[in-house]
């Protein structure tokens, strides 16, 4: 029995849009149900405590910021590697 790879590898990046020297980007934990829906996500500065995702949950998260985080258009929301 043969088990199929998930690419799952994507994080969530978001950054000012006019970044000071001080301001450092945050990361995407995302909130799931135990059935796995899709609830939400919060923004978090810890890189290792963030949700890898695959490339559809990566672009979830970013469609749920864009129209769910009342400072959305303060951000630049993007998916990155892991290895990024």
């Amino acid at each position: 029995m043969s088990e199929t790879a998930i690419d799952q590898r994507y994080l969530v990046q978001q950054r000012k849009v006019n970044p000071q020297e001080t301001d450092k980007p945050v990361f995407a934990k995302a909130m799931r149900s135990k059935s796995g829906v899709f609830e939400g996500v919060s923004f978090i500065r810890n890189k290792d405590k963030a949700s890898v995702m695959t490339l559809a949950q990566a672009q979830e998260v970013i469609d749920w910021a864009a129209t769910k985080k009342s400072k959305a258009a303060d951000y630049v929301t993007t998916i990155i590697c892991k290895g990024q």
